[in-house]
C-alpha cells in the first residue's frame, strides 16, 4: 500500500529510530511511548493486521514474534516485557498494518484496559 504510514517507514521514505532491520522485518522506536522501551516490530510487506494473516504468512508472523523476543533481550528487558498487537478499530489499531508493540523497561500494570 503506497499510502500506508508503516509501508513508507519500511521503504525508508519516512525516517525512524530503527533498532533492527532485515529483508523481511523492521523494528523502530514508537514516537508515542507507553513505557521507557516501546518498539514497534513490523513486516516490510503490507499485511492489514492479525485478522488478515493467512497460512502462507505463518512463517513471517512467527519471525515477527521471535524478532520481538530478541529485541526485548537486546534492550535488557530480562525482568519482563509485554508484546501487543491491536486488531481493528475497536481493538485500538490506529495504523492498519500488522505490528507488534514491545513494551517494557518499567513495572507494567497487570490491567490492560
Amino acid at each position: 500500500m503506497s499510502d500506508c504510514l508503516f509501508c513508507k517507514i519500511a521503504r525508508g521514505e519516512i525516517p525512524s529510530d530503527t533498532v533492527y532491520e532485515d529483508e523481511d522485518v523492521i523494528a523502530f522506536r514508537d514516537i508515542a511511548t507507553a513505557a521507557p522501551v516501546h518498539i514497534l516490530v513490523i513486516p516490510k510487506s503490507h499485511i492489514d493486521g492479525l485478522d488478515t494473516v493467512t497460512a502462507a504468512q505463518r512463517d513471517l508472523t512467527g519471525k515477527l514474534v521471535t524478532t520481538a523476543a530478541a529485541i526485548a533481550e537486546q534492550q535488557g528487558l530480562s525482568a519482563g516485557w509485554r508484546l501487543i498487537s491491536n486488531v481493528g478499530e475497536d481493538g485500538g489499531q490506529t495504523v492498519r498494518h500488522l505490528h507488534f508493540h514491545v513494551i517494557g523497561g518499567a513495572k507494567l500494570n497487570a490491567k490492560l484496559a
